[in-house]
């Protein structure tokens, strides 16, 4: 992800890439709780969407709360088209 700049809509779309697989290894995790692979596999996910999130934040504004930089920018995304609306990404 961070060897090259990607667009608003890439960018997004790796969000929900590593989001899916976030999710997936916690309902694993959830019946697996030992499992070492599946603890190393939702780390590095998670490390990634965390990264994501924070690139576009940067970029584009924040996506969740724990992305804002500051209470001043916390609802600045409200003036932004939402991704799907038209002309959001």
């Amino acid at each position: 992800m961070t060897e090259k700049n990607l667009s608003r809509r890439e960018l997004l779309d790796f969000i929900n890439v590593v989001s899916f697989a976030v999710d997936d290894a916690k309902l694993f995790l959830d019946t697996h709780p030992c499992n070492k692979e599946a603890l190393e596999y939702f780390d590095e996910f998670k490390k990634q969407r965390v990264q994501a999130l924070r690139e576009y934040a940067r970029c584009y504004g924040p996506l969740t709360l724990d992305t804002a930089a500051s209470d001043s920018d916390r609802w600045k995304w409200i003036n932004e088209p939402w991704p799907w609306q038209e002309g959001g990404c």
